[in-house]
């Protein structure tokens, strides 16, 4: 059923999703916050879901506009499945909106294969990793998927390589104005977050624990699955389809890499999957398991992200 419903890309079918993510959230939030709000937190958290039915728009154009997926809404709720499978990533102003720069990083370096002004592309994608780097430091990482478009694209004017460069000294420019103008303890505050901890937080709640090792499985389905299936895709696809692994890689690397990292920075890698998993839903030809799948990533998101709240 649940199949069916979204193997259509109906606008229906992203009003349910994203009334689905406004109940989630606003559960979560009733759970989980004080009840005596004042205006300023409430307006925080409207910009919260802003933000994250934003970054839910901002999947579906990626993969829509470049041809990632067939004609059905799988990567929408799937990313939405991914949210509440991790519910702390509803409260988490700063890297809800570092990873809608990255989305919109990721939408500007897909849609390179086109050719169409690549230099405007690299200056835009550049602009929003620096951005994104400028509230958790370890997204600029992601400048490495921006090299690698170059290389795959353009790589034979000099002129592209000295762009992100551009952006850089642009973003550095923007945050010394902002520092120096609103938020002066910035610039002693932003060097303490730049070092490298490999190690895992432990998970003293067992829901938790269920919940990584449920995307864990999804993730190499998804991953694994991409590898095999790339080849089979049209020719002048498959690189935007590189560009989708490579994504899910560096996003491991900065969740790896992270320190005090816990779950919700698993967020970074929630698109890459969504869109990897939605190819290797399309592949499987036998509706049961495809319905059973996809039900069952349903079912188990539900019931983690109550058990995760209550």
């Amino acid at each position: 059923m649940i199949t069916s419903v979204f193997s259509k890309s109906r606008p229906i079918n992203y009003v349910i999703v994203i009334i689905l993510l406004v109940i989630c959230f606003l559960f979560y939030q009733f759970n989980t916050s004080s009840l005596d709000l004042t205006g300023i937190e409430i307006g925080q958290k409207s910009i919260l879901l802003l933000l994250l039915v934003g970054s839910l728009l901002i999947t579906n154009f990626i993969t829509k506009k470049n041809g990632l997926s067939k004609d059905n809404s799988y990567t929408f709720l799937l990313f939405f499945i991914f949210l509440i499978l991790f519910p702390d990533t509803l409260s988490d102003l700063k890297l809800i909106l570092s990873n809608a720069f990255i989305l919109l990083a990721l939408r500007r370096l897909i849609s390179m294969h086109s050719m169409i002004t690549p230099k405007e592309k690299i200056f835009d994608a550049s602009l929003w990793i620096f951005l994104a780097s400028l509230i958790n430091f370890w997204c600029i990482l992601f400048l490495l998927l921006v090299f690698s478009s170059i290389i795959l694209h353009v790589s034979r004017d000099y002129r592209n390589w000295l762009i992100p460069f551009i952006a850089f000294f642009t973003v550095l420019v923007i945050g010394l104005m902002f520092s120096l103008a609103l938020y002066p303890a910035f610039l002693t505050l932003y060097p303490k977050q730049i070092y490298v901890d490999f190690k895992v937080k432990d998970l003293t709640n067992i829901f938790q624990n269920i919940a990584v090792a449920i995307y864990i499985v999804v993730s190499l389905i998804a991953f694994v699955s991409m590898l095999f299936i790339l080849q089979s895709k049209m020719s002048h696809l498959i690189s935007s389809y590189r560009k989708i692994i490579f994504a899910f890689l560096i996003a491991l690397a900065v969740y790896f890499v992270m320190p005090e990292k816990h779950n919700s920075y698993l967020i970074y890698t929630f698109v890459p999957v969504a869109i990897m998993l939605t190819n290797y839903l399309e592949t499987i030809k036998k509706i049961w398991l495809k319905e059973g799948i996809v039900l069952l990533l349903v079912l188990a998101s539900l019931v983690t992200y109550l058990l995760q709240i209550l």
